[in-house]
């Protein structure tokens, strides 16, 4: 495949390998806890690819991973979870296709400084066990506002989990409705992340041969996350992926600020 020898030729076999391995590694996360694949793969990819580049590899990966999350409990569990979270998609949606215009102009160090700052600053406080005060108050309005900011993340780096994550976190929302919303709010962002892009141009005939090869270790990961699902541990998983987020979000920032 003509654009895989491009890939090669211009990262080496060392960088197709560690690309597939990082794909693998958020698939896990992703089939484990139901989260972290474009925080693990933006995340890692871009210490070494550039921001489109890393963005538009998981396009794919993202859109049919979050289909298979949201049906795995069946039709009818995911449009329920649909209609229960519609404000936050409504707001969402659109959000992540038209700030996804800028990924084009915005340089990597730019790029680079907002995702080590959200990717840092998520998991962080979620390290630290902090949670949103206020939220069950005004549901409404946090769940508006979190679809805003996820949109903006969304467009720009590819990555709206943070302030979804929290919204929910925040909300206290049950285990098994916590992974059905996760699958259909990263779901819907995924396919309107797909628009965005490929009206910018990120996603092209080039850079989807690659992000449709990329979904086979994302597959191959999330099929042994889910394996070990009921078993893992599912706390000290998580807190684990969220020190290492933190400490790849760090070099995200040192990147951005020394280039």
């Amino acid at each position: 495949m003509e654009s895989l020898n491009a890939f090669i030729a211009a990262h080496g076999v060392s960088g197709a390998v560690a690309a597939a391995g990082i794909l693998f590694l958020g698939g896990f996360s992703k089939g484990a806890v139901g989260f972290a694949l474009p925080l693990i793969g933006v995340s890692l990819l871009g210490t070494f690819l550039p921001a489109q580049t890393a963005v538009a590899l998981l396009i794919l990966p993202m859109l049919l991973s979050n289909a298979w999350q949201s049906f795995r409990e069946g039709v009818g569990e995911a449009w329920t979870t649909l209609k229960r979270y519609r404000l936050l998609l409504a707001v969402l949606l659109p959000s992540i296709a038209a700030f996804s215009q800028l990924l084009t102009v915005l340089s990597d160090r730019a790029f680079f400084g907002l995702l080590g700052a959200v990717v840092t600053s998520f998991a962080a406080t979620q390290l630290l066990g902090w949670k949103p005060r206020g939220v069950k108050a005004r549901p409404r309005l946090w769940e508006a506002v979190a679809g805003l900011v996820g949109g903006l993340c969304g467009g720009l780096a590819g990555v709206w989990g943070p302030p979804v994550t929290l919204y929910l976190l925040a909300i206290e929302a049950p285990k098994k409705d916590t992974m059905l919303a996760l699958g259909v709010i990263f779901g819907l962002g995924a396919a309107a992340l797909t628009v965005g892009q490929t009206i910018s141009g990120v996603l092209n005939a080039q850079t989807a041969q690659l992000s449709a090869l990329a979904v086979i270790p994302v597959a191959v990961g999330m099929y042994a996350g889910y394996a070990v699902h009921d078993r893992l541990d599912a706390q000290t998983f998580r807190r684990a992926t969220l020190a290492v987020l933190t400490l790849t979000g760090l070099n995200l920032l040192r990147r951005a600020l020394l280039g």
